[in-house]
């Protein structure tokens, strides 16, 4: 038999096919470990470590995640990114490492849209304007015109310059004609401080601050929102303070680095609709501070975040904001 140049590539194409399906069907056998690149007690670390447990009783392995915080995001998603592409290293990507420093920085370590394969996102979260209990005002509103009249009044922690918190609050301050200060915890957490009154006030979502929100020690001044949320029926949105074209949205999701297998894909995004909009305990959990927790396909998560990287651009470029490294 004469081989032919084209029959000896489809034979190895189907080979690889094949071999590619059955590594997929044993997948996983060991950990996997998740690059969360944000700072332990955060937010997104929260919500990293809820999923990590939910995703470990799917796939019937540990999963493990690994703190990476600094510059924004950018040091353990370029780490993600550099990783092996076989299934055992993903990341956790959020609003800020995908929609807001392509954007806000000069220079990027990463391609946010052709360094990684997006397998679902797993949450979306209201943003809140948190304080410190003994800040003297109710509402942003109240707020707005009180910084108007003390400008350096308040400090407002953010988990780093260029973070989801930072960019949040300059978009707030863009949209309410005020400045404002902004203090960066670049790798820990400022809730400590926040609710010691050392800084003031924060944007952020709710799974960390609720605990202290339900005691008292914290309070919530705004939430997104096109109307009040249900289980916030006493806080006002921010479209009630005169910024009705504030939206910022967090979301977070899992990725792999870019040529991950399909099938590997593909099997951790089913595992991904088990471990979060097929979890009713966990959806109702998530409901209680504000959240939204589903899935998406592969293919939805990759229009989604084209749509929301667009929003944020402009409300960057509107704001005028220009980080450097």
């Amino acid at each position: 038999m004469k081989w032919t140049t084209s029959r000896v590539l489809l034979i190895a194409s189907v080979l690889q096919a094949v071999c590619v399906a059955s590594f997929a069907q044993d997948y996983p056998n060991k950990p996997i470990k998740i690059i969360a690149p944000f700072p332990v007690g955060t937010g997104p670390d929260a919500n990293t470590r809820e999923i990590a447990i939910e995703l470990s009783k799917v796939l019937g392995q540990a999963t493990v995640v690994e703190n990476r915080p600094g510059a924004a995001g950018m040091i353990g998603t370029e780490l993600a990114a550099k990783s092996p592409a076989d299934g055992y290293t993903l990341l956790v990507g959020a609003t800020s490492t995908f929609s807001i420093v392509p954007h806000a920085y000069d220079k990027v370590s990463y391609d946010a849209e052709k360094d990684f394969e997006p397998i679902s996102i797993f949450g979306l979260l209201n943003t809140a304007l948190i304080a410190n209990v003994n800040v003297p005002v109710k509402n942003a509103k109240e707020l707005i015109a009180s910084i108007k009249q003390k400008p350096d009044s308040v400090d407002t922690a953010t988990s780093g310059v260029g973070s989801y918190s930072h960019i949040a609050g300059e978009w707030f301050a863009s949209n309410s004609g005020i400045k404002m200060k902004f203090i960066p915890y670049n790798t820990s957490s400022p809730y400590g401080d926040l609710v010691a009154g050392q800084v003031q006030l924060m944007f952020d979502a709710l799974p960390v601050a609720i605990g202290n929100v339900k005691a008292g020690k914290l309070k919530i001044l705004a939430l997104t929102g096109k109307t009040r949320h249900p289980n916030f029926p006493d806080v006002p949105t921010f479209s009630e303070a005169g910024l009705s074209d504030y939206a910022p949205t967090a979301w977070t999701g899992l990725f792999a680095p870019a040529g991950t297998p399909k099938p590997i894909v593909e099997k951790l995004a089913l595992a991904m609709q088990k471990a979060t909009a097929q979890n009713t305990a966990l959806v109702e959990k998530w409901r209680s501070y504000g959240g939204e927790l589903k899935a998406m396909t592969p293919q939805e998560f990759a229009q989604f975040l084209k749509t929301d990287s667009q929003l944020w651009g402009q409300a960057i470029a509107k704001a005028n904001i220009k980080l450097s490294n």
